[in-house]
């Protein structure tokens, strides 16, 4: 496996214009909030005056208790003790629960966020930094996280659902019985066949299968996973939440950013409501409040506002953060210093910046995830053969695939020379014509529109005749579209990492952590 080649995210036409502005810094007010030596020490020193001996306490505590019963490695251990000291920080990513960890980028969040501590230790050695992995294990929407993708098989499973989906337990086990039969021959098949078996267990929940899996991939980095759903943890954000209840302060306090980012790109990544939080009871649904009562939505259950405070505080555990609440929630409970995440994430995270202002809250660095492509050296033979180049598959292919249709066309060559001297014609006419009168240069300008309307349905009809005439190659196109964007999609929002475990084993998560960049946002596409 080698690299062959790193695309930045400004050289990517989907990628968002917000993130590749964020990271050029184009952004007033987020400036330093990027990937930069001089920012984390600066951060540190924010997050170090911020966080308290006792909040450090209560978050070495709970992960104790919640990975109690997994095998931890020696560094995972000395990482929790390091957590209870001042000098010791955290760098987190979060995720879905989803099957078997889902699309392969999960991997690679996870790995980079690991990186950026090692590269951080190395910088500011007098401190201490710990890559956490944050569960998602509060969504509700079962249906996003329920399923994989192999090359071969599509994998899914069928649970009630409803409730935070951490909570789902396992009863549906014959998706293990078809992954085992289509890895069972690969000389990593059986290591990726005992993970499935011992996370997913008749009886696990979901959130048990996750931390299993993610634990036995990344123990020996140090990694640790905490979830959120705990009494103990939210005791330390109830003061939020009850403002959030009595004043809608992060919807009140988010509204200027998010005007402005809707204003310069059109949209937001979520919107805000006046109440951020859900309900925990079998499910897990949005509080409302109608200016008399607080209810919950969906379901027949109702709060006065004393009685809402008084649930808050004696059942802190009941109040579920949505996607904006959660970032708030995650900065309270941890020494935190930067979140990696996708560019969706980055995208509302940067909606909340006035509101940790307003909570006293250190807002973290924020780091898109880096993504990665592992390509066949046969289909690099393909595409060279064709004589294009791997980030053709990244812009426009629609206008890759016309232009190549019509490479070295002696008639559009002609069309275009024919187009040129007519523009280059009606000019000069125009400009004489309107010596004469204003309006009869208007009327050589509508003739060239009407003319020049005719050379594009030529070139249109060409396009579709040279379609037919080379229908072979554009087939072979369109399959090696597909072969490096399945699914139309990129590959990493696709595939399971058994894909590519399967063949290396975890040799290929440690190829995958020396290749990852940290300093920059790229693309990295990689031979194998």
């Amino acid at each position: 496996m080698k690299t062959i080649k790193k695309i930045s995210f400004q050289d990517i036409q989907s990628i968002p214009q917000l993130i590749k502005d964020f990271l050029n810094h184009e952004i007033e007010g987020f400036e330093e909030k990027t990937f930069s030596l001089d920012h984390f020490k600066k951060q540190i020193a924010q997050k170090q005056n911020s966080f308290t001996a006792d909040q450090r306490n209560i978050l070495a505590g709970n992960l104790e208790r919640q990975l109690a019963h997994l095998e931890l490695s020696s560094k995972q251990n000395e990482n929790i003790d390091h957590l209870r000291l001042s000098n010791t920080f955290t760098i987190t990513t979060g995720h879905q629960l989803n099957l078997f960890s889902g699309p392969v980028f999960f991997i690679y969040k996870i790995l980079q966020t690991i990186k950026t501590c090692t590269y951080l230790k190395e910088n500011f050695p007098e401190f201490n930094f710990v890559p956490v992995y944050w569960m998602a294990s509060e969504d509700h929407d079962f249906a996003e996280i329920n399923h994989f993708k192999t090359e071969n098989n599509f994998y899914e499973i069928n649970e009630k659902s409803g409730g935070p989906v951490g909570r789902i337990e396992i009863n549906d086990t014959f998706f293990i019985s078809e992954f085992e039969r289509e890895f069972k021959d690969y000389v990593f098949g059986t290591e990726l066949i005992l993970m499935l078996k011992e996370a997913y267990k008749t009886g696990h929940t979901l959130t048990q299968a996750i931390r299993i899996l993610v634990n036995r991939l990344f123990s020996d980095f140090g990694l640790l996973i905490l979830d959120g759903d705990s009494k103990a943890l939210k005791n330390q954000i109830k003061e939020t939440f009850k403002d959030e209840l009595l004043n809608f302060s992060l919807y009140k306090n988010s509204k200027e950013k998010v005007d402005f980012l809707t204003g310069k790109y059109g949209k937001v990544q979520v919107n805000p409501r006046e109440i951020n939080l859900f309900y925990l009871s079998d499910t897990r649904d949005r509080i409302d409040f109608d200016g008399q009562k607080y209810f919950v939505v969906d379901k027949n259950i109702q709060f006065t506002k004393e009685e809402i405070l008084n649930e808050l505080e004696n059942y802190p555990e009941k109040f579920s953060p949505n996607a904006l609440m959660r970032p708030v929630y995650q900065e309270t409970i941890l020494p935190n210093l930067a979140y990696i995440g996708g560019n969706a994430e980055i995208m509302y995270w940067l909606e909340l910046k006035d509101y940790f202002s307003k909570i006293n809250i250190p807002f973290p660095i924020l780091i898109p995830r880096n993504s990665m492509l592992f390509l066949k050296e046969k289909t690099l033979g393909k595409i060279e053969k064709l004589n294009l180049k791997v980030e053709d598959f990244f812009q426009n292919f629609t206008t890759v695939i016309n232009n190549k249709m019509l490479e070295d066309n002696s008639i559009l060559e002609m069309l275009e020379q024919k187009e040129n001297t007519l523009i280059s014609q009606f000019a000069e006419l125009k400009n004489i014509a309107e010596t004469t009168e204003k309006s009869f240069g208007n009327m050589v300008k509508a003739e060239e529109v009407r003319q020049l309307k005719s050379f594009k349905r030529m070139k249109k009809r060409l396009l579709h005749a040279e379609k037919i005439k080379k229908s072979e190659l554009m087939e072979r196109l369109e399959n090696l579209f597909l072969d490096v964007n399945p699914s139309k999609n990129w590959q990493e929002r696709v595939y399971n990492f058994s894909v590519f475990f399967a063949d290396h084993g975890y040799q290929w998560l440690d190829f995958c952590l020396e290749k990852i960049e940290i300093e920059k946002s790229e693309f990295i596409i990689i031979a194998y």
